[in-house]
């Protein structure tokens, strides 16, 4: 080993343990622990995209931890729009919609007046399905207004019309049982009025086809 290359080495020696020493004494940590504690530090951190390496406005923060409550009010906004515009085109979509956005008993009777009798008698023309029919009757049974029962009657005449409906009737909970009844009995009580403000003697001829399709639906649906 010649004398230029014994004092490269040696001064590389001193270099490395001056690096791998603090001014206390202690040893500093190795590349590999630095890297590992930088990433759980830097692991709550949205990478950034290229429009935000490119400069320009950014309307969101990248950093999620500076926001101020936004993004929550946007999704909130986005949910509130798809309760709004409740417009299933399939049988699949109308069950998964109505599982996941509309989970109060107002919403899902403001759901089916929405649609009305003709369009769910479409999406469920093969079946309803497993516990859909007992939740719809439960919705119908603790919201229904007079103002709403011919709307209603065409609902309940158009869901005894779909597929299995003898079956799904069958396979209802008591709990649904009892709301159905309730629900025709709410219905015999308000008199079937087609709206609010008229009174028996305006429209004799619909309130008797009314009437003599809440009879049928009566035995449509086992009431007694």
């Amino acid at each position: 080993m010649t004398s230029s290359t014994s004092r490269l080495w040696r001064k590389s020696c001193r270099l490395h343990s001056l690096l791998m020493r603090s001014t206390n004494g202690r040893m500093l940590p190795s590349y590999g622990q630095w890297n590992r504690r930088g990433i759980v530090l830097a692991s709550h951190l949205k990478p950034l995209e290229q429009k935000d390496k490119m400069g320009g406005k950014r309307p969101v923060p990248w950093n999620c931890h500076t926001s101020q409550g936004r993004p929550f009010q946007d999704e909130s906004n986005e949910l509130s729009l798809e309760k709004t515009l409740f417009q299933p085109e399939t049988s699949a979509e109308f069950y998964r919609d109505w599982r996941r956005h509309l989970r109060s008993g107002p919403e899902r009777y403001e759901a089916l007046l929405q649609l009305g009798g003709p369009k769910l008698g479409r999406l469920f023309q093969m079946d309803v399905g497993f516990g859909l029919l007992g939740e719809m009757l439960v919705a119908l049974a603790d919201h229904v207004r007079p103002a709403d029962c011919r709307a209603v009657l065409g609902i309940l005449h158009s869901l005894a019309s779909t597929g299995r409906f003898t079956l799904n009737l069958s396979l209802m909970s008591r709990a649904e049982r009892e709301s159905c009844r309730a629900l025709f009995q709410k219905l015999q009580a308000m008199g079937t009025p087609s709206s609010e403000g008229q009174g028996l003697g305006e429209q004799p001829g619909g309130l008797q086809e009314e009437e003599g399709l809440l009879q049928e639906l009566l035995m449509l649906y086992h009431v007694d």
